[in-house]
């Protein structure tokens, strides 16, 4: 009983934390477009500023973004599988 909580508040915590990634790789996405459109009207700050913090950190939140949702669709059909399994034994 109590590893079967422990393995949900585990998940619990994991897709808060995913679903916190995901809204500052919107927010950055959003902030991109600003300042692609600032910089078309010659200020360069907010375009500065991307490309500052694009290698150390708008990187790795895409792809901590990707490979959870590469993991969440292949745990999801390995579940669907086993399932499946057990119900034709």
């Amino acid at each position: 009983m109590t590893e079967t909580k422990n393995q949900n508040s585990l998940k619990q915590i994991i897709d808060n934390l995913l679903l916190i990634n995901l809204f500052t790789v919107i927010f950055f996405a959003i902030f991109f477009v600003f300042a692609i459109i600032m910089q078309i009207n010659g200020i360069f700050i907010f375009i500065d500023f991307i490309q500052r913090v694009w290698n150390p950190l708008i990187v790795p939140l895409i792809t901590i973004l990707i490979v959870g949702a590469l993991v969440n669709g292949i745990n999801s059909w390995w579940r669907r599988k086993l399932l499946s399994q057990e119900e034709d034994i």
